[in-house]
């Protein structure tokens, strides 16, 4: 799959995934939200207005108030990559998601994936 394809698919069918993930491991899908509003800047309702207008991932990154000022903290290889090294800043914005949603579903302390 290439990046555009990844770019154009609607965030509301990828969060189901993101919140089934959390929850097969007996975590909320408050504790995604809350993730992905740290993370984002969007509040709550912001967050639930973005995922019921169907908008893509571009659009729901584009959109996002202010990406956290501690999301250089957030260190991960994926497929031989470095997460902070990924030169697509929208792609990069994806795989920091995907990757605060894998520490829940492993367990990590909240206050730890929240970089404080």
């Amino acid at each position: 799959m290439n990046n555009t394809k990844i770019f154009q698919m609607e965030f509301a069918k990828v969060y189901p995934c993101y919140t089934d993930k959390a929850e097969r491991k007996w975590y909320t899908k408050e504790q995604v939200d809350t993730i992905i509003c740290w993370l984002t800047g969007y509040t709550q309702n912001e967050l639930e207005k973005q995922i019921a207008k169907k908008i893509d991932f571009e659009t729901f990154f584009r959109e996002a108030p202010k990406m956290h000022p501690n999301i250089s903290m957030i260190k991960w290889v994926v497929c031989g990559h470095r997460v902070e090294d990924i030169e697509d800043p929208l792609m990069q914005k994806i795989r920091y998601l995907d990757k605060l949603i894998d520490e829940l579903a492993k367990g990590k302390k909240m206050e730890n994936i929240l970089r404080k």
